[in-house]
């Protein structure tokens, strides 16, 4: 199939199927003129692509994670688990930090929103 078939198939835009391709997640075959063709197996390709990026995994991350989609075996599925195991590990580090900062930001409104009430009008931000 060409591109834009399986772009439409897949739910997604004809460029984002080109950057898979560059990012070597996606292959094709080219013919004479040069135009991209895809087996019916990309959309499956292109949807696990996408359920990768949906839970927060680069591009990097995907194609170390290919070989337990391309050669399962039990070798390959431990090392996916171990290397997803380690974007949950960062996800989680993240979140931590988002949650600090959050906090320090409540602290901040909750000292500007104090020092507003002594100024004696209403704040039109009120937490």
């Amino acid at each position: 199939m060409r591109i834009g078939e399986l772009a439409s198939r897949a739910g997604v835009s004809v460029r984002s199927v080109r950057y898979y391709e560059e990012q070597g997640l996606l292959t094709s075959t080219r013919s004479p003129s040069g135009q991209r063709h895809y087996t019916d197996s990309a959309v499956e390709r292109v949807a696990f692509v996408q359920r990768m990026y949906a839970a927060g995994l680069s591009s990097r991350t995907i194609i170390e994670l290919l070989p337990c989609v391309d050669a399962p075996s039990a070798e390959n599925s431990d090392s996916a688990l171990e290397r997803m195991a380690q974007e949950r590990d960062r996800l989680t580090a993240h979140i931590a930090d988002l949650v600090r900062t959050r906090d320090a930001l409540d602290e901040l409104m909750d000292t500007a929103l104090a020092y507003r009430e002594q100024l004696g009008k209403p704040c039109p931000v009120a937490r």
